[in-house]
């Protein structure tokens, strides 16, 4: 029985399955569905439970002890296996066809594991265990994905957003559901249950006593250097990675080189913010940047990011965080050692 993340809870409610199979690359969803099957097993007597981590020196045999052992208390009984690198290998397989083919009275199996790829879903020990119980695979969500999550996390919070709220929170959260289940918990805490505007959640950003990844763009695209090296050297003296901050940069980069080429092609500003929902308050400095570089600025200031990534990653040489400062300057509309096409080609 093949399952996602959103069914979950409905079918946990119905019915509990003798073995789960847990995989992804998304650590807060996989979390959240351990956490979901542990409650709900729980809730029907497994009230002990038996944790194993798979690697190659995990001796196979454990799981058929373990699942042939009578509980200590008598009581049913959760055997959980921990699959980082979501391969059992031949002695694993075996073993978990086994399971499968004479499944224990009293004993539910949570295995989790890594993201599987498309050979192992074809496996004979994982459609064994499809056969007999669940599987489901968690994946990150996409960008127009993060709006429609977060509101549903909001309203189980009590919390009412607009869709400015919504719009400047997936923008500040983008592709880290552990830092937005935070935000959206600090939003409770701050305000109660009630509508949450954008107003609020830009005053509740602005209350952390940390410097922002983001807030460091929107400086920079309102055209002010003093501030931005001001940001920017916080954010490095706090011990962000570079790498956090530039992913940031980059996702807004791209938003705008787009934006920028909608309206080369003759569209209205108001009808490309429109189109990427962009808040009332944010219009005003997104239109600072976009009417300070045109196109090929910013394409250019994308090479260079792309740049700085390379040099994190020791693919390019360079120091990261000063060549950093001098890309957020120039979105800022100052240059103090502006890059060359030849230089960017040739790093």
């Amino acid at each position: 029985m093949k399952l996602n993340f959103n069914q979950l809870g409905n079918h946990l409610e119905k019915s509990l399955q003798p073995v789960y199979f847990i995989s992804g690359d998304e650590p807060f969803q996989l979390d959240e569905s351990v956490s979901m099957i542990r409650e709900a097993a729980k809730a029907q007597g497994f009230t002990e439970r038996e944790v194993y981590h798979v690697d190659r020196s995990f001796d196979w045999d454990q799981l058929t002890y373990s699942a042939d052992s009578m509980s200590l208390f008598a009581t049913r009984k959760i055997i959980e296996l921990r699959i980082p690198g979501a391969k059992p290998g031949d002695k694993g397989s075996k073993a978990l066809v086994a399971y499968t083919s004479q499944l224990p009275e009293d004993t539910l199996l949570l295995i989790v594991s890594g993201k599987l790829d498309s050979s192992q879903t074809r496996s004979k020990w994982f459609k064994a265990i499809d056969g007999v119980g669940a599987t489901l695979a968690v994946w990150p969500l996409e960008i127009q994905q993060l709006p429609g999550w977060l509101k549903q996390r909001m309203q189980l919070r009590g919390l009412q957003p607009t869709e400015d709220a919504l719009t400047i929170l997936a923008e500040q959260v983008e592709g880290n559901l552990l830092a937005a289940d935070q935000e959206l918990e600090k939003l409770r805490m701050l305000y109660g249950e009630c509508e949450i505007t954008a107003e609020m959640v830009v005053d509740a950003v602005s209350d952390s006593a940390r410097f922002d990844a983001f807030a460091l763009v929107d400086v920079a695209l309102q055209g002010d250097p003093v501030r931005v090296s001001r940001i920017l050297h916080g954010l490095k003296n706090e011990g962000e990675d570079v790498l956090h901050i530039l992913g940031a940069l980059m996702y807004q980069l791209r938003m705008l080189e787009k934006m920028s080429q909608a309206v080369a092609n003759g569209q209205q500003l108001e009808q490309v913010f429109s189109q990427y929902r962009i808040w009332d308050k944010r219009k005003i400095v997104l239109s600072a940047g976009l009417k300070r570089h045109g196109l090929k600025r910013w394409q250019a200031f994308l090479l260079v990011a792309g740049r700085i990534e390379r040099m994190c990653k020791g693919l390019a040489t360079g120091k990261p965080w000063d060549e950093l400062l001098q890309l957020v300057l120039r979105i800022a509309g100052t240059a103090l050692f502006p890059l060359t096409a030849e230089q960017i080609a040739t790093n």
